[in-house]
Order: structure tokens, then sequence, then C-alpha cells
């Protein structure tokens, strides 16, 4: 038998390094090297090392270390997935970016306005691609929202809304381990991105902030805050209020509203699908219980979107054109981290506190 040569149309993949093979480098390990076919994962960083070669066996990866280093040494390797801790993101970014490596990198860019500046620097004297993982534009329903708002659909947008309830059982057997900010930098700092994102042209001025530890009040002293309702107000006058709680009962919870002088669009919804049971007990829906269940597809479209950018500068083509601004960047980033940055001053003061650093203008003063 004689097999015919076939030359193959599909571009070379994307190579990735994975670093932290924690509870979201996981998922986004499994995207890589399952569901998104421009890319390969090809390497897996963690200290935590037995957990980074359990995931590297799973999926057939064959590089595993302890030190990322050793992916922004490595010339085969095109671009870094950032998903440790929050603290180790800026100078991971760094470290990446002088290495000539693209960079997704899991929110928050930084922890401070200075760190992301420095961010900033090394990725223009590098060239090379940043992108944050602000998800939730990638979501079906919240991408739409954001193509009304684009459309004029629902005119000037007057009153935004944005509201995250994790799910939980109505304890938070963790707190004491959660570090003070947490609610701001990286639960609320997703609603601060999708705000920004729904209310075009405008910056960020203003934030007040009323917070608690209501679900596990015992650490309120020690500057936990588990529950939080931050009022925003933007450039063109909209008002926005984001809220946030760490232990929904019933399940996980995010949504959006845009109101504005012609209309309203919202997107999310607190079921899994829009099934309803109709009983002699009354009603019941079934709820997604994991960030990774309600947002799995546009996990995965973030990472192929990445991959996408990562191509297009390796092959000089053009990016899709999603009709509207998507992938978040640099500005994204910091725009968002100053709101959540104000919240921590007005939570600790009760007072509004003055956004300041959002704006391109600000930055570069």
């Amino acid at each position: 038998m004689t097999y015919l040569p076939v030359a193959s149309a599909r571009p070379e993949p994307v190579r990735i390094g994975l670093i932290g093979a924690g509870w979201m480098g996981a998922f986004h390990a499994r995207s890589l090297a399952l569901r998104i076919p421009g890319a390969a994962l090809v390497a897996i960083a963690d200290p935590a090392t037995a957990a980074a070669e359990e995931l590297a066996a799973e999926l057939g990866v064959a590089l595993v270390t302890a030190d990322p280093a050793d992916l922004f040494a490595d010339p085969e390797i095109d671009a870094v997935v950032i998903a440790g801790p929050a603290r180790f993101h800026a100078q991971l970014s760094i470290d990446a970016a002088r290495a000539g490596k693209h960079v997704f990198c899991e929110k928050p860019g930084a922890l401070s306005l200075e760190e992301l500046a420095r961010v900033e620097e090394a990725v223009a004297a590098a060239g090379v691609h940043w992108q944050i993982g602000f998800n939730r534009r990638y979501a079906t329903d919240f991408l739409a929202a954001r193509r009304d708002v684009a459309a004029g659909t629902v005119g000037t947008p007057q009153l935004l809304r944005s509201l995250t309830r994790d799910p939980g059982t109505g304890s938070i057997p963790h707190a004491a381990k959660i570090p003070q900010g947490t609610i701001f930098l990286e639960t609320l700092i997703h609603d601060f991105d999708a705000l920004n994102w729904f209310n075009p042209g405008a910056e960020p001025v203003s934030v007040h902030v009323t917070a608690d530890a209501l679900v596990e009040p015992s650490f309120k002293d020690a500057g936990f805050l588990d529950t939080a309702v931050v009022t925003l107000r933007y450039s063109n006058g909209a008002i926005a209020v984001a809220e946030a709680n760490f232990s929904a009962l019933y399940g996980y919870d995010v949504r959006g509203e845009v109101f504005g002088s012609a209309g309203m669009v919202q997107a999310g919804r607190a079921t899994e699908t829009a099934a309803v049971r109709y009983g002699a007990a009354g009603l019941s829906a079934e709820t997604p219980r994991l960030n990774i269940e309600l947002f799995h597809d546009a996990y995965t479209d973030e990472l192929a979107d990445f991959a996408e950018h990562v191509r297009s500068r390796r092959e000089g083509t053009a990016v899709p054109d999603h009709g509207v601004p998507l992938t978040p960047g640099l500005e994204d980033a910091r725009r968002a981290l100053a709101i959540a940055l104000a919240c921590i001053e007005s939570a600790h003061t009760g007072a509004t506190t003055a956004i300041v650093g959002a704006s391109v203008a600000e930055a570069r003063a």
C-alpha cells in the first residue's frame, strides 16, 4: 500500500508554557492542550512540582520545572500563561517580556500602579503581546451586550451595574489565608473591567465603598472583607454600582446591566440553563457552582484569542475583527487596578475617593 503525501494547511501552533498548576492554571492547561487547536502546551512550571507533574502526565506534556526561568530561557517557547498567586504576576510578566515571550496574565496584572508601570515598560521595550484574563468579555451574553452598547441600542449609558456572588456554604473556612483587599483586587476587579468596557470613552473618576465581613465577621478586625458595594462615577456622568459577596448559597452568580437614554441591556443570569422545573414545591432551576462551569467557554476563548494575537505577530497576519474592542491589555489592566486601589482606600476611610492613575494621560504624567 502506498499513501499519498498531503501537505498540512494548518499553521504551526503557538507553543505555550504555563506558570502555576493550581485550580485556574490546571483549567488553562486543559484548554491549551485539548480545546484550542492553534495552541500547544509544551511546559509547566510550578514550585509544587508534584502537582505540575500530575497535570503534565494527564495532558502528555513532557517538560516540567519548579523554576519559571526555565520557560523564559527556552527558545522553543513562544509565550507563557501566568496563573500563579497575584503577588508574583508583575515580576513574572517583566521577566517573561525581557525574555521575548508573549504574556497572558491572570488578574490582577500587579498589586500597585508602580508595579504595573514596570510591566508596561518591559512589554513596550520587548515589543511583545501582553493580555490580562478579564474573561467576562468573552462570555456570549456580555459580548452581545457590549455590541448593543456600540450599536447605540441603549443610547448614552447612565446607570451601570455589575455583580459577583461567589458560591459558598455560609462560611469561609480559609478566610484567615485570604489577603486583605482580595475582594477588590481579585474579585470585583472583573466587575470594574466590565463596567469600564460597557461605558466606552469614559474614565472612572471616583468611588465610594461600603464593605464588611458579613459571612465571617470574626475576621473583620484582621482586615478581612467578604461583602462590598461600590459606587463609581465616570467622566461622562454615568453612575455605576458593583457588588460582591463570597458566599452565595444558591450558586455562582455573575450579571451585568447597562441602562441608557434609549433602553437597557442585561447580561448573565443566576441559573445554569433556561430550563425551569414546575412542581408541588414551586419552581426550581440548576445553578452553576464553579467559575469553570459558568465561564467554561469564555476561559477557553480568551486563550484562543491570545494565541491568535501571538500568531499574528509571528506571521504578520491580521487578528479577527470582533466588531468591538475585545482583547484586554495593559491599559485595561491599569484602569481596573486603579479602581480597586481606590476602593481599598475608600473602604478604610469611609469617604469618597478619587481614582488616580486610571487614564493614559495620568499614567504618562
